[in-house]
């Protein structure tokens, strides 16, 4: 509340007091005079905003430094701490005065961040070196899990994180956060992969250099798994998915996949964590390139597979890229990463490299029940096309479904049947002799 006051102050007309004014204008006469008439250095505004606090926000030292001689507080008792606001702004020399009148450079405020944390994250490397040479603390984590070289590897600010390192941090140091909150790194997470999940590819390579291990797992994952979701995310900017970062440097991910490999990535590691069943995808026991497939993205695939992938190697539940790429895990239409072309895409790649079209799945899955799944007509008409036989697809899998009570509302995640999908499998069962039974009463939720 505090903050948000201050960043009013600084764009309304005026902030509430003839003080604050002069003060945002930089106008040393009239606080000059102000001063003089009685009017206090430290006296808040009514939502709490003081006149070193508008000084900082706009990394005005010599105002800063004029208040200060007048006796101004330097630790108000309330909002964020002016080595916070000042480090925000990215002002050495305000930070200097500051620190000079006894400031805390490890003092925390709202969310319990330091003016480490937020002068690492606005990437003012100049002003992360004069914390650090004051005394700030560079290990100390919030409850999220997250220190200053985690602020400054998620926001991909290359020269800060090499600054950090200078001060005996573990590289590949992974994170237990003590909070449950989703929206919280995985637990095991570390600087290397989290500079991938926010598309910060040239940093990634750095910290590899660096010493950072290519083969990291603890999270569950590695970093080339970490690729196939930061390049093609499942629900994108929902509530539940994850935005597609913005990302920075000059590396390109497929560039990245090719260095990391050269530097030791393994791209047929397993992924250690991720159960499945009922139509759900397992990730437990998948490669990068298992990973690709289900997001159908073809480029990434033919990268890895040049990097050295093996692309019959499955999941734990024995379901092979070729399921993954049908479809296997989607929860809703609209709800996977891979488009229909995407998806016939993969497949095609796949089949010319040997898949077995007719392969089952330890959970009875089968190529039309993936593709039933993802609700995809053309996708299905494509694997009848290519070899699909109804003699295998057309039965029930683990969970009591065959592709056409997949598509008539029998699946999780979604209780709504598919007309389109319908159709298209009634289609291909009428083709082959097969009448296609009536749908038995809608399931419940």
């Amino acid at each position: 509340m505090k903050l948000a006051c201050l960043s009013l102050a600084l764009v309304l007309p005026s902030p509430g007091t003839p003080l604050l004014e002069a003060i945002r204008k930089g106008d040393r006469k009239s606080l000059e005079t102000l001063i003089a008439s009685g009017e206090s250095p430290s006296k808040p505004n009514r939502y709490g905003v003081t006149p070193l606090g508008v000084a900082c926000a706009n990394g005005d030292s010599e105002m800063t430094g004029l208040l200060l001689k007048q006796g101004a507080e330097p630790s108000p008792s309330a909002g964020d701490p002016l080595l916070i606001i000042a480090s925000k702004t990215g002002s050495t020399e305000c930070i200097q005065l500051l620190l000079e009148h006894d400031c805390d450079p490890n003092e925390s405020g709202a969310g319990r961040q330091t003016p480490l944390m937020w002068a690492s994250s606005q990437g003012h490397v100049e002003v992360v070196d004069q914390l650090l040479k004051a005394g700030a603390d560079p290990k100390r984590q919030l409850a999220s899990g997250f220190d200053a070289l985690f602020f400054a590897v998620r926001a991909g600010r290359n020269e800060v994180v090499a600054r950090l390192l200078e001060e005996d941090l573990d590289i590949n140091d992974a994170r237990k956060p003590k909070n449950a909150h989703r929206k919280a790194i995985r637990p095991g997470t570390s600087a290397l992969l989290l500079a991938i999940e926010n598309g910060h590819f040239e940093l990634a390579l750095d910290l590899v250099k660096r010493g950072a291990d290519p083969n990291d797992i603890r999270s569950g994952f590695t970093p080339l798994h970490a690729i196939s979701w930061v390049r093609k995310t499942v629900r994108g900017d929902s509530a539940e998915g994850i935005p597609i970062p913005r990302g920075s440097g000059h590396v390109m991910s497929l560039e990245l996949v090719e260095k990391l490999a050269e530097l030791g990535a393994d791209p047929n590691a397993r992924a250690s964590r991720g159960n499945g069943g009922g139509g759900n995808l397992k990730t437990k026991g998948a490669t990068p390139f298992f990973m690709a497939c289900w997001t159908g993205d073809l480029p990434l695939m033919k990268a890895l597979l040049k990097a050295g992938a093996d692309p019959t190697l499955g999941n734990a539940d024995g379901s092979s890229p070729l399921l993954a790429a049908c479809g296997l895990g989607v929860p809703a239409p609209g709800e996977e990463p891979s488009s229909e072309d995407d998806a016939i895409a993969a497949a095609s790649l796949l089949l010319e490299l040997g898949a077995d079209i007719n392969e089952i799945d330890k959970r009875g899955e089968t190529v039309m029940h993936c593709a039933a799944y993802k609700s995809s007509p053309g996708l299905i008409r494509f694997l009848d096309k290519n070899g699909a036989d109804i003699s295998h697809w057309n039965r029930k899998n683990k969970s009591g479904w065959t592709p056409l009570l997949i598509a008539q509302g029998f699946r999780p995640g979604n209780f709504r049947p598919i007309g389109y999908t319908i159709d298209a499998l009634s289609e291909v069962m009428k083709a082959h002799g097969v009448t296609p039974p009536p749908s038995p009463p809608a399931p419940g939720p």
